[in-house]
């Protein structure tokens, strides 16, 4: 229990030094069992690791001022989600709009294919099966509820 208040926190903090930015949102907060804090931060244009070096120090001075871990025991890492890290806030679908992803849903189907819309109620993917003159478009509309994870997807 202890672990979702110091995440509440955080949370709190990283909110406040991020408000003068607001094509700056915070993606999630993370905190292992060693302590060591995860924040993941992103913005409507992309995060610069300038940026994420500068919300590191601020959070780190207020953690410290805090004692939130006695006797400063933990480490702290702000960065951007990276490409591994599923999708989370509407602000990331909308901001990757075009982009090839990999929806799995709640009961574990997958989908693939390109971002086409997002909002609050959920998100367009419209898929590409076969090729040339036995091509088939297929537009899935997938509301966040039957979400499970969305990851992006990089094509070569």
């Amino acid at each position: 229990m202890i672990n979702e208040t110091q995440k509440e926190a955080i949370t709190q903090m990283i909110t406040s030094v991020i408000a003068g930015d607001p094509s700056i949102f915070l993606v999630e907060v993370k905190i292992k069992p060693t302590n060591n804090v995860k924040v993941f931060l992103d913005g409507d244009s992309g995060i610069s690791i300038r940026q994420c070096a500068d919300y590191n120090r601020a959070l780190y001075k207020l953690l410290e001022a805090s004692a939130l871990f006695p006797d400063g025991d933990y480490s702290l890492e702000v960065s951007s989600p990276g490409l591994d890290e599923p999708l989370k806030q509407e602000r990331q679908y909308v901001k990757n709009i075009g982009r090839d992803v990999e929806v799995v849903t709640q009961d574990g189907a997958k989908i693939e294919g390109k971002l086409e819309k997002a909002d609050a109620e959920g998100l367009v993917v419209v898929e590409e099966k076969g090729k040339n003159k036995k091509k088939e478009i297929i537009q899935h509309t997938i509301p966040f509820n039957n979400i499970k994870t969305t990851k992006i997807q990089i094509k070569f």
